[in-house]
């Protein structure tokens, strides 16, 4: 995974709440094991017609909104576990999801795929679809590190939580196996001064 410390980004709105893992990878195209590729059918059903033609009125397919940012409405990822919702979205080329509340499952997909789910305020995501409606180009900071989300524009700032030791993989691009790994040398050590 790639490291993840700091993003300055615009945001992409997409307001709606109780969006599913259905609509964002529909199940027809979970075939593929491999993680490229749902991008292209992120939110598929919403982005085209019955004839593969791009609904105009739908946000990705606007060319004013664009960014690493996604910020959606309350109850974000529910509905089924599938993994490949963080694939999609992570494929399309977002590194951030912001939402008022997520699906728990789907919180940890993310986390565990280097996708990061930030948990803010319902008046803070407000500001934030207000500033990015009003000025497409606005960018929001995403600082893990501090566990901050800033709206640059305006300066208002929000904390988020996030579990520590998934904090630790994203700052160091670290997935579970890699993580295990940068401790080769402590395991080592115990296995070799362990009684028998």
């Amino acid at each position: 995974m790639k490291k993840f410390k700091t993003l300055n980004s615009r945001v992409v709105p997409l307001p709606i709440e109780n969006i599913d893992t259905d609509q964002i990878i529909p199940a027809r195209f979970l075939k593929a094991t491999s993680r490229e590729g749902f991008g292209n059918n992120l939110f598929r059903d919403w982005r085209y017609d019955s004839e593969n033609t791009p609904k105009h009125d739908f946000v990705l397919n606007d060319p004013k909104f664009t960014g690493r940012v996604l910020a959606a409405g309350k109850n974000f990822g529910c509905g089924s576990s599938r993994e490949h919702a963080a694939w999609a979205i992570q494929d399309y080329g977002f590194d951030v999801v912001i939402s008022s509340f997520f699906a728990d499952i789907f919180k940890g997909n993310a986390l565990n795929n280097g996708l990061l789910p930030i948990q803010v305020s319902e008046g803070f995501l407000k500001q934030i679809f207000d500033e990015t409606y009003n000025n497409p180009e606005a960018e929001i900071q995403v600082d893990l590190e501090a566990q901050t989300v800033t709206i640059l524009s305006s300066g208002a700032v929000e904390e988020f939580e996030i579990n520590p030791y998934k904090k630790s993989c994203l700052i160091n691009g670290y997935d579970d196996i890699d993580y295990i790994l940068s401790h080769k040398e402590m395991i080592e050590e115990f296995e070799a001064n362990r009684p028998i």
